[in-house]
């Protein structure tokens, strides 16, 4: 299951943070929950977090807005099941529902995986140095 991690609830974004990244930065959470750009997904079942996906809704200066993402993340033995796939349409769902046009992340060159999941939603590639960025053109009737 899905579920978009709100600001008055942020426990489920604090269980992720401890599985995928350590306590540590479990006291950062808050702080991202309350940032009112702050857009975040995770993905459970019912006793084990599967994956997360996190990032920003950006207002741009011409009144338009989008998205970034800054990380996602699927637990290795649910890899190649759909779950990074249902995170990033969540992402890209409620980033439409919100006004964005556009979505980027950015991910390392020799990232096959996340590169043919990113391209299989439609991403292009813009690719300049090091790392590969995807704009997506996010369609306002999603979901």
């Amino acid at each position: 299951m899905i579920t978009q991690i709100s600001r008055d609830d942020p426990s489920l974004l604090e269980q992720a943070v401890r599985h995928f990244r350590g306590v540590e930065e479990v006291d950062a959470v808050r702080a991202f929950a309350d940032t009112p750009s702050a857009l975040a997904f995770v993905a459970a079942d019912e006793a084990e977090i599967l994956g997360w996906c996190w990032g920003h809704h950006l207002a741009r200066p011409d009144s338009s807005s989008m998205l970034y993402v800054h990380h996602l993340e699927v637990a290795e033995a649910r890899r190649r099941r759909g779950v990074g796939r249902d995170l990033l349409r969540a992402f890209m769902e409620a980033g439409a529902k919100a006004g964005a046009t556009k979505m980027f992340l950015t991910t390392g060159e020799a990232n096959v995986a996340a590169r043919s999941l990113y391209e299989s939603l439609g991403g292009g590639l813009a690719a300049q140095g090091p790392t590969v960025n995807y704009w997506f053109l996010l369609d306002p009737h999603l979901g």
